[in-house]
């Protein structure tokens, strides 16, 4: 996969994840059952840390060099994406979909200044940069699919119990 292709990949399953949240109104975003206690936005602004992560760790990465480890530095990858969380679910809705495009767009435009010979074979880079990115947004597009289908199916109920 070269550095196009990788590009064409990122967009494809970055319009996929959008498109799982589209059209929720901002009460539907901010209501918490999605994965465990987290929201929609929780989602969001947690696939944005790791977007985030990626843009701090890749020109380390992208010189030979190694990032201390989620365990060494937070206790695990578990307790980091905690610390995210709490700290992330102080920002209102428009402030993490703010931070969702500013992240994305400078990882795009990361990636393309990115030495093409990172993206020729399967690179420590690339293999960060896929877990941070277009291998990580399909599995939170999909439990927010599966959430949405309960959460309409619990809409279009309490219609025909009230109605």
């Amino acid at each position: 996969m070269d550095k196009q292709q990788f590009l064409k990949q990122l967009d494809k399953r970055w319009t996929d994840f959008n498109e799982s949240y589209a059209g929720l109104s901002d009460a539907q975003m901010t209501e918490s059952g999605v994965i465990g206690d987290w929201s929609v936005k929780d989602i969001v602004a947690h696939v944005t840390w790791w977007e985030e992560e990626a843009l701090k760790h890749l020109p380390l990465i992208s010189q030979g060099g190694r990032p201390r480890t989620y365990a060494s530095e937070y206790g695990g990858i578990d307790a980091f994406n905690a610390l995210m969380t709490e700290k992330k679910r102080r920002l209102s809705l428009s402030e993490v979909l703010k931070e969702r495009d500013e992240t994305h767009a400078r990882l795009v435009s990361y990636i393309e200044y990115a030495p093409d010979e990172q993206f020729l074979s399967e690179t420590r880079f690339r293999y960060r940069l896929r877990l941070d990115t277009y291998s990580h947004y399909p599995k939170h597009g999909k439990a927010i699919r599966a959430w949405r289908i309960k959460f309409e199916g619990r809409d279009r109920m309490d219609f025909v119990l009230s109605g």
